[in-house]
């Protein structure tokens, strides 16, 4: 070993990020209630690097207030992060505190990055004659690599750690220099640091034309001797990619310096670190901790050898059982990671991959063999599924082949012709199978396959268990896709489609494209891995009292869903082009008043640009709010508090309200029409909200504003098939209110709803004292606002906010409002109560949102929690209830043999696109079955309307 001195600096944020998220299927926390995951998972990989490496010298590098240099080059650099999670937040102060105790620098400089501050340290420390390793997983920091400077970085999921020098980085990127890394960032762009890039340019193309031209600048020399449109991007967008060139750019002259006094390791006050330890409970870590800085008796006599108890987030509590390892409990370099998982061994730490694990899978050939295969398969009794399609649509997609799985490790391949006769030969022998109400079938994200195999007229039938919706009712706020299921659940890596057909872009290939083997294996293992994850939620669905929902509405749900995408509904591209007219006038004539206003021109799409105008030149506040990059906040809710007294801001808050509608809606649905069919096909996601609500996609028709009469004028577009139809939309009137009463069992609310009053006249009456035919149009309206809000813990700010009351006044009707309707005030304290000690809070039907904030030392982050343990149950209620009657009214429709069909479902309404002969019948059966639907206290009560347009049916 060489006897240079050796500096390790670690990116702290980088594996504080990825120590949170190693534990987010099984957060770890303590009886205090704190999440201490982050804190577990940063204090675990620290402690591996100094056992495996012991270095000369050590460092924390951490970020504060962000690179003020990048953001005032590029203002939306970074703009696109998440809110750090609550975790994170709470984690760095203890973090930091560790580090203090253990005598380890931490190195932090306001308005710079750690990228930055650890650039710089290595560059001094290169100097002076050292060799400097930067421990972090972020491929930026391959631009700084020497002779002397290295990457050290962690393997995925706890596959130890690698070294990047010279010879690594010049593999990895295809690069000569390291330094041309900074290019190769600049050309492609970054998108978790929102850095654009050149349009058009990914991995592939960057590294191509870094071989020929050697540097970004280089490339723009040579713009003659690009073609077509690629040249035009390149041409037009040279700024932006040298611009994208100095936000990838680590900085190197970072105010730090390199005293390798203060970088020496020494030993840690062992008390001190113990003593923060023994708060956090964290009695594993305590013994790696002494361990790793003591001697092996001490650390026998100090410490317990029995497995933490943790509290998980149901509340229960629960001991770390043996051979239970998930992805959250892998180290991020291969040492001990899980407090409780303390005898498994290091074998079981190894991810499972196609290469590594035993499986037989098999293509079938067509004739007898296929035959054979057809009578095997008829013969089971439960098998997994997968179409392999020639694109994501399914609408448009082909078939390629589909695999087949029903024992574990194996299955089989069924390869499909191009040729579309003989395709359709193909399927029609298997229709007996998915026809087949005996056998059971399995897939991930059915809702796709059963609407490839819909455009073959195949019709999937029999028992259907679908491991996303599984999952998603297990575990509804962690992602859902087969990749994190099979790494989370298995401990499996599945082979990724990228390897098999390029990443996105022209030159994707088609899986048609793809050797029959590599078809083959891919295919197979999604069918084999899906039959594994199946088995896994077959059990955990019971533990989590969830069968039921799965049974009964989210499976049955699929089914519906898949027939209304499969539907679509009918729009009007010509009034839609007249309307994009009509706003283009509107937004010219604000455009014309905002500048008139402010005195001069300007972008009012720039932040930037809006604050400066509104804040220093025409000063309309005193203390403008700002952001934390320092510029003035422009944001909605701040703009929306000026607007009553100021018509510039009104003005602008239109500008923008008609600028969104155009480009999202008049201007984007045209393009999204279905050339097969002329009509719009939404896709309605099943497991992206935590609550049960549906949600819509591509496009997403639930957020068409409704408030303002230009975003009414584009439900005018949406129109019956033909004359022979019209379309009939069905709404729940204030079903919200309604499940409130209800689980409340407040008596006042529910005798007015079983009289059939109005609501919010009958609420006004009684908290405003007066008799409910005296009640004025405001009083009612500032009644409806608090009937509303309280379902999402309206605050007196918030009331007066959205009302013309004083904040006083607003407090004083809030507080009438919960004497009035005292049990209403018991029923919110109930639900927050139990949201505490369970950890999640239900619906009528038993979907759960869990609420892992709702201890939270954070009170705005508490608060959050709070709201949503009183918000959650009602609007998953009523989506729950919503759901109920659309399966009962496609059932009824089919059985029928309707000609109407359901088209839509947006939250509390359905549209139907209604045959006119059947209207009276189809009414009746409408509202019959939303109204029963499901029985509360009080009555469900439905509107029902027609028109020519979805506006007029609204």
């Amino acid at each position: 070993m060489s006897d240079q001195k050796r500096l390790f600096l670690v990116d702290a944020y980088a594996l504080i990020f990825r120590g949170y998220y190693a534990f987010i299927k099984n957060p770890r926390i303590n009886s205090k209630g704190i999440d201490t995951s982050a804190i577990m998972g940063f204090m675990n990989s620290l402690l591996d690097v100094i056992k495996r490496e012991r270095p000369d010298h050590l460092a924390v590098c951490f970020d504060k207030g962000g690179s003020a240099d990048r953001v005032e080059m590029f203002e939306a650099y970074k703009a696109n992060r998440d809110e750090t999670p609550e975790a994170i937040k709470v984690a760095v102060p203890y973090i930091q505190e560790i580090l203090k105790a253990m005598h380890i620098p931490i190195m932090v400089k306001e308005g710079y990055e750690a990228d930055d501050v650890i650039g710089t340290l290595s560059k001094q420390a290169e100097k002076q004659g050292y060799q400097t390793f930067m421990v972090t997983p972020d491929k930026d920091f391959a631009q700084l690599v020497s002779e002397n400077i290295f990457m050290y970085r962690p393997k995925s999921f706890g596959g130890g750690y690698e070294t990047w020098g010279i010879p690594e980085v010049q593999k990895k990127f295809e690069v000569e220099d390291p330094l041309q890394v900074i290019d190769f960032l600049g050309m492609m762009g970054d998108a978790s640091d929102n850095i654009p890039g050149l349009p058009g340019v990914g991995e592939k193309t960057a590294k191509k034309f870094l071989k020929a031209y050697g540097s970004m600048e280089g490339l723009f020399e040579n713009i003659h001797e690009l073609k077509g449109k690629m040249k035009e991007k390149v041409e037009a967008n040279q700024e932006l990619g040298l611009l994208s060139k100095k936000l990838a750019t680590i900085m190197l002259d970072v105010p730090v310096e390199f005293d390798e006094k203060d970088f020496e390791m020494c030993d840690p006050d062992i008390e001190a670190v113990k003593t923060i330890f023994q708060d956090l409970e964290f009695r594993r870590l305590t013994e790696n901790f002494l361990k790793t800085f003591a001697a092996e008796a001490e650390a026998t006599e100090s410490t317990s050898k029995t497995a933490d108890t943790t509290v998980s987030p149901s509340g229960k509590m629960s001991a770390g059982q043996k051979g239970t390892a998930g992805a959250g409990q892998f180290s991020l370099f291969g040492g001990d990671v899980n407090e409780s998982d303390t005898e498994t061994s290091s074998a079981s730490h190894i991810r499972k991959t196609a290469e590594n694990t035993s499986h037989f899978y098999q293509s079938v050939a067509s004739g007898m063999a296929t035959k054979l295969f057809i009578k095997n398969l008829m013969n089971q009794t439960s098998v997994c599924f997968d179409t392999e399609t020639t694109g994501l649509n399914p609408l448009t997609a082909e078939l390629v082949g589909i695999a087949f799985s029903w024992e574990v490790g194996k299955g089989f391949y069924l390869p499909f012709p191009e040729d579309k006769t003989e395709a359709q030969d193909l399927i029609e022998e298997l229709r007996p199978f998915f026809e087949s109400e005996t056998i059971e079938k399995i897939g991930q994200n059915l809702k796709y396959d059963i609407k490839v195999l819909a455009k073959y007229n195949i019709e999937v039938k029999g028992k259907l268990f679908d491991t996303m919706l599984a999952h998603y009712l297990i575990n509804p706020d962690m992602r859902h896709n087969m990749d994190v299921l099979a790494e989370t659940y298995l401990n499996y890596t599945p082979i990724s489609i990228e390897t098999l057909i390029g990443k996105k872009g022209k030159n994707q290939l088609s899986m048609r494209d793809v050797p029959l083997e590599k078809q083959t294996e891919y295919a197979v293992e999604d069918a084999d891995i899906t039959l594994q994850l199946k088995e896994h939620f077959q059990n955990e669905l019971g533990e989590a009292n969830t069968q039921t929902l799965f049974d009964d509405i989210e499976i049955p749900l699929l089914r519906v869903l898949a027939a209304m995408e499969l539907e679509g509904i009918n729009l009007d591209k010509d009034f839609l082009a007249s309307l994009a007219e009509q706003l283009n006038n509107d937004i010219a004539t604000l455009e014309k008043s905002i500048y008139e206003a402010a005195g001069e021109e300007f972008n009012i799409a720039s932040p930037k640009q809006l604050g400066v105008i509104l804040f220093e030149k025409m000063k309309l506040v005193d203390k403008p709010k700002k952001t934390k990059t320092g510029q003035y906040s422009t944001a909605e809710d701040v703009l929306s508090y000026l607007a009553k007294d100021h018509e510039i801001i009104q003005n602008i808050l239109d500008f923008r309200g008609l600028s969104k509608l155009k480009s999202t809606y008049v201007d984007a649905l045209p393009l999204q029409v279905e050339e097969a069919t002329g009509r719009v096909h939404t896709d309605y996601m099943q497991t992206v909200a935590a609550t049960g609500r549906l949600s819509s996609n591509n496009p997403n028709l639930q957020n068409i504003p409704i408030r303002t009469e230009r975003g009414r004028q584009v439900r005018k577009a949406f129109i019956p098939r033909s004359e022979d139809y019209t379309l009939l939309a069905a709404d729940y009137s204030q079903i919200e209110l309604r499940i409130i009463a209800a689980l409340s069992e407040e008596e006042t609310m529910i005798e007015a709803f079983n009289n059939g009053e109005d609501i919010h006249a009958s609420t006004a009456a009684k908290v405003f004292n007066v008799a409910i035919e005296d009640v004025t149009r405001e009083q009612r309206s500032n009644a409806k606002t608090v009937n509303f809000g309280i379902i999402y813990g309206v605050s007196a700010f918030g009331l007066s906010n959205q009302t013309n009351l004083s904040r006083s006044e607003a407090k004083e009707l809030i507080d009438t409002y919960y004497e009035t309707y005292p049990k209403l005030k018991n029923y919110i304290s109930k639900q927050v109560d139990f949201a505490r000690d369970h950890g999640y809070v239900q619906t009528v039907l038993g979907r759960r949102r869990y609420l892992k904030d709702i201890n939270s030392r954070n009170a705005v982050v508490r608060g959050a929690a709070e709201r949503n343990a009183v918000n959650a149950p009602i609007q998953g209620s009523a989506a729950d209830i919503i759901k109920l009657a659309m399966i009962a009214i496609h059932n009824k429709l089919e059985a029928g043999n309707y000609k109407t069909k359901m088209l839509l479902q947006v939250h509390d309404e359905l549209v139907f696109d209604v045959y006119k002969p059947e209207l009276e019948t189809i009414s009746t059966l409408i509202k019959t079955e939303m109204e029963n639907a499901y029985k509360l206290v009080v009555p469900l009560d439905v509107e029902l309307d027609t028109g020519d347009n979805w506006l007029e049916a609204h």
